[in-house]
């Protein structure tokens, strides 16, 4: 019997490009994460010269729409496997929580949330995550609670030197945000998905981004000028923030765990608070540069901890 061959990313550089999409699994596993770890820490950015144009829901619902069309467009190009009822059916849940409500709720607290406060808020995910996979059944270990505790400590840290003012609803619209997100990473791995990953991703988001859309415009969301910034920003959002690093999430999701998949959300508030610091001027303390190590070494160790308890290590 032959063997299996490791699944690949749905994507490679032309020939004449110089650089090479890594061939192992663990190097398709490292860009993947690369690509999450530094796109969506530069979203919140994004969204906060979007915002200068467009409503928050709408926002969060054009952009996984539009996404969503551009990804289907490529998988019928590529001769996808069409999906059956059911995994339409549950990709349009997924859909929902991890792409509509997640980034609409992150677009509505970021008009009183500065883009470090938001990114740090997020962090939380992995938290959630864990308390689902351990609600669900499965056992987790100490070692991964431990890891979890140590990301929130960075979180705390993080949030210690951050002076950015924010609002109480915005706050807790962000943290609905990461409650949603972790929702969503949880049934994503539990519930028949379309075989094809392009497919899958541009169902997910393009059925998610249509519900908060209409969710939007039934609440009266609509847009009154558009200028260049906040296009450009769309666009970026668009085509990388979504297109690309949606892929590359659920690569991850489907053949890593929801802890490893989930760990970008303790990485992407260094990137975003570095940007906010030298594109919008905000301030970056002696506890941000404290809060980066030990957010770092919890990513390490969750992990580590992952790869023991699944007999990689």
């Amino acid at each position: 019997m032959s063997a299996v061959p490791p699944p690949r990313l749905p994507f490679s550089f032309p020939d004449h490009f110089p650089f090479r999409a890594p061939r192992s699994f663990k190097g398709q596993v490292a860009l993947a994460l690369a690509v999450v770890y530094l796109v969506w820490g530069s979203t919140y950015l994004g969204i906060h010269l979007a915002l200068d144009s467009f409503p928050p829901l709408m926002l969060g619902g054009l952009r996984d729409l539009f996404a969503g069309i551009g990804l289907f467009a490529i998988a019928v190009h590529r001769r996808a496997v069409w999906p059956n009822a059911r995994e339409v059916r549950n990709a349009a849940i997924v859909g929902t929580l991890l792409e509509g409500l997640s980034s609409g709720m992150m677009a509505y607290g970021m008009r009183t949330v500065g883009t470090g406060t938001a990114a740090v808020m997020v962090a939380t995910v992995p938290l959630f995550a864990t308390v689902f996979t351990a609600l669900s059944g499965r056992d987790v270990a100490r070692g991964e609670w431990f890891a979890v505790a140590l990301g929130l400590v960075g979180i705390v840290l993080l949030n210690h030197g951050d002076p950015s003012p924010s609002s109480t609803a915005g706050t807790f619209a962000i943290l609905c945000a990461a409650i949603f997100w972790a929702g969503g990473a949880h049934l994503a791995s539990r519930l028949p998905q379309p075989t094809d990953l392009l497919m899958s991703t541009s169902l997910q988001i393009g059925l998610g981004g249509l519900i908060a859309t209409v969710i939007a415009l039934a609440s009266g969301e609509r847009m009154t000028q558009l200028n260049v910034g906040a296009g450009a920003s769309f666009l970026y959002l668009v085509v990388i923030g979504s297109m690309a690093a949606y892929v590359a999430y659920n690569f991850l999701i489907r053949n890593t765990s929801t802890i490893v998949a989930t760990s970008c959300l303790y990485v992407n508030p260094l990137v975003a608070v570095a940007l906010g610091a030298l594109l919008l001027g905000e301030i970056v303390t002696q506890w941000t540069l404290i809060a980066t190590v030990v957010i770092l070494l919890s990513v390490g160790l969750s992990f580590w901890f992952d790869y023991r308890r699944r007999g990689l290590a």
